[in-house]
Formats: structure tokens, C-alpha cells, sequence
């Protein structure tokens, strides 16, 4: 029967389908283990940076504020949204661009551009709004000094007055199973305030002196902060990937079961039918 035959095909399409969506998640799950090593290792050296920074600025000169951390009118932001070259994650990657959008809508009275940093992003945003980059090659070659050139524009485009404010969108790494889209400020960096100081809690031999340190320390942490945040990224991808492919499969294999027991009890009823016709013949026969 045409019917039998139409729904062996779609089992047997299921059954590939399932040997590729379980072929991913093995993949994202390896995967997932690197790129969770490499955020758990940064986090405490990108949270120490920023101690210190706060430390050697509580009992820095006030009038020498670093060029980075200078707040003015703001009239032109700029948002580094994150995310991946390829689909097929759940929803990674709708989940920034949905938060994008309510950032602009947000941020409607200034001027918006945008800077994608994953292929995804930049096919959301190209045909309505202002791109200043797309950055989606850095996962080419995804390292240090790769973000550090893409935040060196970003950071020279904020010294110049091109942007006033500049935000990450990204998905911070929680768990396997669990991302946390965070939008942060990036530009200015928050500084804290001037304290006595018997107040510093740290005691620091500053050498030659804090404010040169601080211009050192800060274009660094700004680095970090922006790596951090790829690195989340990725580390969320790989997580969302795995999970969307585990629940694909899941769902496959069951709809893959409900076509066998379709498939046999039609099977079952095609054999009935002919029984019956043949049964049927044979009693037409011994009455003629």
C-alpha cells in the first residue's frame, strides 16, 4: 500500500534526523567543556582586575579621572550584541535580539548604532538599524588579542566622542541548561567614589604612581571585560546547543514511536482486509 510506503519514508527520514541531532549534542557537549573551562578560569582574574582598579581609584586624584570613565550628554550609544554564527540553539540567539530591540525601543531619543559580533545578530539588525561593525570573524580565531583589536576600536571610537555610552548584550553562562541574557555598560566605566584613606581597605605600594597605573589597568579590564563576555557567549552556545539538541531528539524518537505503532496497526489492518477477502472468495466460490 501507498500509505504503508509513505509512512516507512517518514520513519526512516525520522531516524536520520535523530542520528544528526544526537550527533550535535555529542559535539556541543564536548565542546561545552573547553569553552566552560575558559569562562570559569577568566571570571576570577576579570573580578580581581576590577577589585583593584576600585581600590587604586578610591585614593586617586579626582581631577585626573581616566578618559574612560568621563560621563557626558549622552546623544550616540553604541550596543555589542552577541552571538553565534550558526542556529539551530533554542533560543540563544532570538533572546539578544529580543532584548535588542527592547533597548532601542529603550533608548528610542538617541542615536543607535550597532556592533554584531555572530552572524545571527548581524542578519537581525542589518536591514534596520545603523551597523558600525560586524565583528562575526573572531570566532575564526577566537583569542585574546582577537577581541582586544575589535574593543580597541570600540574604545578609540568612545575617546574620539563618536558614542557617549556603549552597552554588551550577551548571554552570561550559568549552566548547561540555563543562560542569563545580560545587557551591561561597558562605556564609561563605573569608578568608585574618592574615600579617605584610612577608609581603603587594600594597602597598595603604588609604583611609579596610581593614576599611570590606572591608565595601564583600565584599557585592560575594558579588554577583559569585553572577552569575558565572548567567552560567556560561547560557553552559552555550546550549553543551549546541547539542550536544544537533546530535546530534538527526544521529541523525534517519539514521534518516530507513534509512527511505528501507526505503521503496524495499518500493517495489521491491510493483512485483516485481505484475509477477508480471500475468505470472502473462497466462500463465493464453494456457493457457485
Amino acid at each position: 500500500m501507498a500509505n504503508l510506503k509513505e509512512i516507512r519514508g517518514r520513519i526512516t527520514s525520522i531516524s536520520s534526523t535523530m542520528q544528526i541531532t544526537r550527533a550535535m549534542k555529542m559535539v556541543s557537549a564536548a565542546k561545552l567543556k573547553k569553552a566552560q573551562d575558559a569562562i570559569v578560569m577568566l571570571r576570577p582574574y576579570s573580578e580581581k582586575l576590577q577589585e583593584i582598579i576600585q581600590n587604586v581609584n578610591s585614593s586617586s586624584d579626582p581631577d585626573q579621572i581616566s578618559v574612560y570613565a568621563q560621563k557626558r550628554e549622552v546623544k550616540r550609544i553604541l550596543f555589542i550584541a552577541v552571538t553565534s554564527n550558526r542556529g539551530l540553539a533554542g533560543a540563544f540567539n532570538s533572546s539578544i535580539v529580543k532584548e535588542l530591540n527592547i533597548q532601542f525601543k529603550n533608548k528610542s531619543q538617541y542615536e543607535v548604532e550597532v556592533l554584531t559580533i555572530g552572524k545571527k545578530a548581524f542578519d537581525a539588525v542589518r536591514k534596520t538599524r545603523q551597523v558600525y561593525s560586524n565583528e562575526s570573524a573572531v570566532f575564526d580565531n577566537l583569542n585574546f588579542d582577537t577581541v582586544s583589536h575589535v574593543t580597541e576600536g570600540v574604545m578609540s571610537s568612545f575617546k574620539e566622542g563618536k558614542f557617549d555610552e556603549v552597552y554588551l548584550i550577551y548571554n552570561k553562562f550559568v549552566n548547561a541548561a540555563t543562560q542569563e541574557v545580560t545587557a551591561e555598560q561597558l562605556l564609561p566605566i563605573s569608578m568608585a567614589e574618592k574615600v579617605e584613606e584610612t577608609q581603603v581597605e587594600t594597602d597598595y605600594i603604588f609604583e611609579p604612581n596610581r593614576n599611570e597605573i590606572l591608565d595601564n589597568l583600565i584599557p585592560k579590564a575594558i579588554k577583559t571585560q569585553v572577552f569575558k563576555a565572548v567567552l560567556d557567549s560561547v560557553a552559552s552556545e555550546h550549553g543551549a546547543r546541547m539542550t536544544a539538541m537533546h530535546k530534538a531528539t527526544d521529541n523525534a524518537q517519539e514521534l518516530k514511536n507513534d509512527l511505528v505503532i501507526f505503521y503496524n496497526k495499518a500493517r495489521q489492518a491491510a493483512i485483516t482486509n485481505e484475509i477477508l477477502e480471500i475468505v470472502s472468495g473462497a466462500e463465493a466460490l464453494k456457493n457457485s
